[in-house]
């Protein structure tokens, strides 16, 4: 008998036994007078046997279908193997038409001898950081390596943003390894998509933030390090940057890694996926999927997303400054771009210009702030890299004889001629020799 029939037997007897009325056993068992009397029937046929529950080892009604329980363990032990019990339970329901609770999921999992995919741990204390009230406001980014496609393709880092205000993914982006052009990339879907936000948020990754020691004279004047290349697109677009100090500082974008090695992971295998290029073609569909399933509702109702310039793709670009060669051409790395005659046929030779190598492998050189010359992407797969420091301008001495230092040298040569001729002073030690000279042991002068 369980805990809550274990009283019959006693109240029952009394009952029988005149010491209690109906309505007092009822109450004591907190049932109604007519089951009461119902009890004291059954004891007097089956005596203590007959006070427990019916239903105690029958079958239930309400169990699955040994046609559909063989159905559902096929499935689960080849199709979906390795899939946890909610995504489980919503592929069954969702492609096969088959409604099982997420619990009877779990049972036939245990039963077939599988393990939990996830292990529960316990809850650790934490304090809780509201979340932004309006879409837009606030933005996480970071990259996780992962052997996402298992062992039918290359290892790859994905790279993602998640709106802090509704748990939104707004991009996601595979790459060989996290890098400048993974980042461009996913800033520039983010971008385009949505708009621009007021901050992103993220960890200390030196693609993004400054992480060496060195301060140059200008940035010690100026009390900060100068920018990263992406650094410096966040600062021309208006969006701040705020550097977490540990990785639960952005829990939400962590927890997403979690559930998207779960979850993506399974349903790159469902749809037997093994390159990159096509995992990138199905991430916009999963994307829609997540968010319908796990996005809540903004407290703001009115997002705060900016619309990006139209000089945008000109802007997300890594910039360097160089010098015109004498036949008006600039090298970038192997590339070398002839620029065309300035107005009235002006060369364009010692000039100071601005390189900037956008994210589809152009580059345009900038004088004055406007575009002079443009070529083309070298090759379909480009790959945009840092090709040095975006804070060290590259300034070349000077040769001595040239047109640029003739007005320095005739500058110091009068001042030279200005200033009066310093005293000469005659060291004994380079007093000329002379025979008539008295000898150091003269007795007369000692």
């Amino acid at each position: 008998m369980s805990r809550k029939e274990l009283p019959r037997p006693g109240l029952v007897r009394a009952a029988l036994a005149g010491q209690i009325t109906n309505r007092q056993g009822a109450a004591a068992l907190h049932v109604t007078i007519r089951q009461f009397q119902r009890l004291k029937a059954r004891y007097r046929e089956a005596g203590v046997t007959g006070l427990r529950h019916r239903g105690r080892g029958q079958p239930s009604p309400r169990r699955v279908a040994p046609e559909l329980r063989a159905h559902v363990v096929a499935l689960v032990t080849e199709r979906y193997a390795g899939f946890n019990d909610t995504h489980l339970t919503e592929k069954l329901r969702e492609l096969h038409h088959l409604i099982l609770s997420r619990e009877s999921v779990r049972r036939l999992r245990r039963t077939l001898g599988q393990p939990a995919v996830h292990r529960r741990r316990p809850a650790l204390h934490r304090q809780r950081r509201p979340r932004e009230a309006a879409l837009g406001t606030l933005v996480q980014l970071d990259g996780s390596p992962f052997a996402w496609l298992e062992e039918r393709g290359p290892a790859m880092t994905l790279l993602g943003a998640i709106d802090d205000a509704t748990s939104q993914v707004l991009a996601l982006h595979f790459r060989p390894t996290e890098d400048l052009h993974g980042y461009a990339t996913l800033l520039h879907h983010v971008f385009t998509d949505h708009g621009l936000p007021l901050a992103l948020y993220g960890d200390g990754v030196n693609i993004l933030v400054r992480t060496d020691r060195h301060w140059r004279l200008e940035e010690e004047l100026a009390g900060a390090q100068a920018p990263t290349h992406l650094g410096r697109v966040l600062q021309d677009l208006g969006i701040a940057y705020v550097q977490a100090r540990c990785p639960q500082g952005k829990g939400r974008i962590e927890r997403l890694w979690g559930t998207l090695q779960d979850r993506l992971v399974s349903e790159l295998r469902v749809q037997r996926i093994h390159s990159r290029e096509v995992a990138n073609a199905f991430l916009p569909d999963f994307v829609q999927d997540f968010n319908r399933r796990f996005a809540r509702p903004p407290m703001d109702p009115h997002p705060v997303w900016r619309r990006p310039p139209p000089a945008l793709p000109l802007i997300l670009s890594c910039r360097y400054r160089r010098v015109v060669a004498r036949d008006n051409t600039i090298r970038l790395g192997p590339r070398c771009i002839q620029l065309p005659p300035g107005p009235h046929r002006r060369s364009w030779a010692r000039a100071r210009v601005e390189v900037r190598e956008l994210l589809d492998g152009r580059v345009v050189v900038l004088a004055d702030g406007r575009p002079i010359a443009t070529q083309p992407a070298p090759s379909v797969d480009f790959t945009l890299r840092p090709r040095r420091d975006p804070n060290h301008d590259r300034h070349r001495p000077a040769p001595a004889g040239s047109r640029s230092s003739r007005p320095l040298t005739a500058a110091l040569s009068a001042l030279a001629d200005a200033l009066p001729p310093p005293p000469r002073r005659r060291h004994p030690w380079r007093r000329p020799f002379s025979r008539n000279a008295p000898s150091l042991t003269d007795p007369r002068t000692g």
